[in-house]
């Protein structure tokens, strides 16, 4: 009966492991997204820095471009930079936190291994 309890008890453990690991995986995939989107708006701005003032910048809006003023465009891409990094910021910490829950859960498996 006590042996059944712990194997019970491991099973749990070990799904809540299981989780955690795919909880790793979506975190991972939606960082993976943001720096590809930081990536391209990064490339957009350097694009931008190298217009002059004068140059006609139109934003696609539906089925419609729309001419847009080149300063509201950079303005525009640099918001989208600045949120994105910090996304990115808050997604890196939620990678930390889940490690750590990994490595703790790790190590409740390994105890009630050592017991059964």
């Amino acid at each position: 009966m006590e042996s059944k309890n712990m194997s019970t008890k491991l099973a749990d453990e070990i799904a809540k492991f299981n989780n955690l690991q795919k909880e790793y995986q979506k975190v991972c995939t939606t960082h993976q997204q943001l720096d590809e989107q930081l990536n391209e708006n990064k490339i957009v701005k350097q694009e931008f820095d190298l217009l002059d003032e004068s140059s006609a910048v139109y934003k696609l809006i539906g089925p419609a471009l729309i001419k847009q003023e080149l300063k509201e465009a950079k303005d525009n891409v640099q918001n989208r930079i600045k949120y994105i990094s910090t996304e990115m910021k808050k997604q890196e910490e939620l990678l930390k936190r889940i490690e750590k829950q990994q490595l703790e859960q790790k190590e409740v498996i390994g105890k009630l291994q050592k017991q059964g």
